[in-house]
């Protein structure tokens, strides 16, 4: 019975692994960030939110940081009134798929601009600036907070020509449905146990870890982020990240209680390092 429980809920978590984490995800960063940025900047951004209808989108709410936080993946799919895609240039701001294999570059994954550390750096800059429209400004909010979150998930910054480990078929332990891969585990069943495990990821920050953990530049975070995808295929491929992948690879038991420290440390740079953008940007 107890088997059957575990399977079922293994199963549901993995039916929506955008569910599964990247809400959990991305809602957490964000409820970081809101618990360590400065009162003034926390009723800045309760005021946007607030204008959030100036976004025309009522399927897809961002009236909290926490809705805000997931808004840039709920307009995905939504249509103009000639069939369209509303939001289609926006797809690729979501990653940067850096080859893990070669030296650090990001201009091949960055071209023109159409990657998300460059727009983390766009967004920031119509944030900051208070000639902006306000429904530029809204927006410019609710992309830098998904934005940020989506660089600090691993399989969006580095990759080995995969699609970001979406084309990685993998098994989870002893879990390995048809449609679980490298990028959907880091996205969903890693996530979760990681951002769930105790203490609580979200929680007010002493200053020095806070200086600590929020340093560098979007560029240092590129960087560092493309290491740890570096880690998430040596991890599935038992330290043989550049080797052709296998039909189905898999993260043993001990793989994942190494990598459990290694997701909660990005989800906790995610949110301490939008904290201080949005520090810099309304504070």
């Amino acid at each position: 019975m107890l088997f059957r429980l575990f399977a079922l809920v293994l199963a549901l978590a993995a039916a929506s692994p955008a569910s599964a984490y990247w809400e959990y995800g991305h809602e957490t960063v964000a409820k970081i960030a809101v618990a360590n940025v400065r009162p003034a900047t926390r009723l800045a951004i309760r005021r946007l939110l607030a204008r959030q209808s100036l976004l025309d989108t009522p399927e897809c709410l961002a009236g909290t940081i926490e809705q805000a936080s997931i808004w840039a993946d709920c307009i995905k799919p939504l249509k103009a009134a000639d069939g369209s895609s509303r939001f289609g240039y926006a797809y690729n701001w979501h990653f940067q798929n850096a080859d893990i294999c070669r030296d650090f570059d990001l201009t091949p994954a960055c071209k023109d601009g159409n990657c998300v550390s460059a727009q983390i750096e766009r967004q920031a800059a119509i944030l900051r600036d208070r000639h902006a429209g306000q429904r530029a400004r809204v927006m410019a909010l609710a992309f830098l907070i998904h934005f940020v979150g989506d660089l600090h998930q691993p399989l969006h910054a580095g990759d080995k020509s995969d699609r970001g480990g979406n084309d990685a078929a993998m098994a989870y332990g002893i879990y390995a449905p048809a449609r679980l891969n490298l990028h959907s585990i880091w996205d969903g069943l890693l996530a979760e146990r990681a951002i769930s495990a105790p203490p609580t990821l979200v929680r007010r920050y002493a200053p020095r870890e806070r200086a600590r953990l929020a340093a560098g530049s979007v560029a240092d975070w590129s960087r560092e982020s493309w290491q740890v995808a570096r880690t998430a295929y040596d991890a599935a491929t038992g330290g043989r990240a550049c080797a052709p992948f296998p039909a189905r690879g898999m993260l043993d038991a001990a793989a994942i209680e190494r990598l459990v420290p290694v997701a909660r440390l990005e989800v906790q740079r995610g949110g301490l390092r939008l904290a201080r953008m949005l520090d810099r940007a309304l504070g």
